[in-house]
């Protein structure tokens, strides 16, 4: 009787035997299929709210693995470039001045008529659909709250506030031959005193006699800020609600000031590659992450202020997406194909008579 029942059991454990052979060619096969996207963007916060929280739901949606190359813009840009035949890369993200010479370049291809593109606020879309920001940001004045207080003055209103005599030594600008932020602070003095983004002789021939008097030190970024603003050498500086935000959660004392002449919009974009592997997937990626629901949470996890005016903010976010709306009704837009045109010998000129 033993060897019986024995022997019944044997066709069962065999189909299950067979079941969990079959379940494992099928989920071999699935793996076969899973392709990868590579995205390149800025490593660091961006990644890790990216990887984190906005890429999983269209990695498991589509069964496509993202693999983040991370770099600065001009790191981006150099890889897409250095493989502009055969690209290794199929999106990238970089700051809306370089994503118009990748864009020049040939680096970019159109990206597809959506419904999303019109969920968008218009300064998002560049060049005929050939990029679209993700991430939009703008550079006004960055202020020390602490020493602000202990002198009684009022909070800044006005790119010329850097020129204030009272500021002397103390207002700390970024280079503009080298970070966006200061190329931003002096492209709006240099609008005020009535140059424009072909024309900076005016800003040139005032700097020396107006806010130059008053600069502590040039950095080449924002990465000494912190220290500076703790030790209360920097007063007054270029900055962005973001970066802003970032180091008041460090209960660094610092607060935002939208200048009355606007501030610069300061856009993350991002397009998809010409020539890729995988341009439909890539396309598919590309709308996905302007959709609502992908930048509500790039907002709620990593602060990325949405290119979609669709996004409705979670509760602890509200107050900054409504203060970042209004920063937007007045923020300025700059021509990049004339500033890229004019960045070497402008460079030039900053190197030689400021940053001297």
């Amino acid at each position: 009787m033993m060897d019986k029942k024995q022997g019944a059991k044997r066709p069962g454990k065999g189909k299950r035997l067979l079941g969990a052979a079959m379940m494992a060619l099928l989920s071999a096969g699935a793996m076969a299929q899973q392709k990868t996207l590579y995205v390149g963007m800025n490593g660091g916060d961006m990644e890790r709210a990216f990887t984190q929280h906005v890429f999983p739901d269209f990695e498991k949606a589509n069964n496509v693995k993202i693999v983040v190359v991370p770099g600065t813009s001009t790191d981006v840009l150099a890889k897409a470039q250095a493989y502009k035949d055969k690209p290794q890369m199929h999106v990238m993200f970089l700051d809306d001045g370089i994503m118009a010479r990748a864009i020049s370049m040939g680096l970019c291809e159109q990206l597809n008529d959506d419904p999303v593109l019109k969920e968008l606020y218009p300064t998002a879309l560049m060049k005929d659909r050939m990029a679209a920001g993700i991430d939009i940001g703008m550079t006004g004045l960055g202020y020390n709250t602490r020493m602000f207080a202990d002198k009684g003055w009022a909070p800044p209103t006005s790119w010329t506030d850097l020129a204030d005599p009272k500021y002397k030594g103390k207002v700390v600008f970024q280079s503009a031959s080298g970070s966006t932020f200061g190329l931003h602070g002096f492209l709006m003095f240099n609008r005020i005193e009535g140059g424009d983004d072909q024309n900076y002789e005016p800003g040139f021939k005032k700097w020396p006699s107006t806010i130059g008097p008053n600069v502590l030190e040039y950095i080449p970024n924002s990465a000494k800020l912190a220290e500076m603003i703790q030790s209360n050498e920097a007063a007054i500086f270029p900055l962005t609600p973001t970066a802003i935000a970032r180091l008041k959660k460090r209960d660094i004392p610092v607060e935002y000031a939208q200048p009355k002449e606007g501030s610069v919009i300061l856009m993350v974009g991002e397009c998809v590659i010409a020539k890729n592997s995988e341009p439909e997937l890539s396309q598919k990626l590309a709308l996905y992450l302007l959709s609502a629901k992908a930048q509500a949470k790039a907002l709620e996890m990593g602060g990325h202020f949405p290119s979609n005016k669709n996004v409705q903010a979670p509760a602890d976010n509200a107050e900054a997406l409504k203060r970042f709306q209004g920063y937007m009704a007045n923020a300025k837009i700059l021509d990049w194909d004339q500033i890229n045109a004019a960045r070497p010998a402008f460079n030039a000129r900053w190197n030689r008579t400021v940053e001297r």
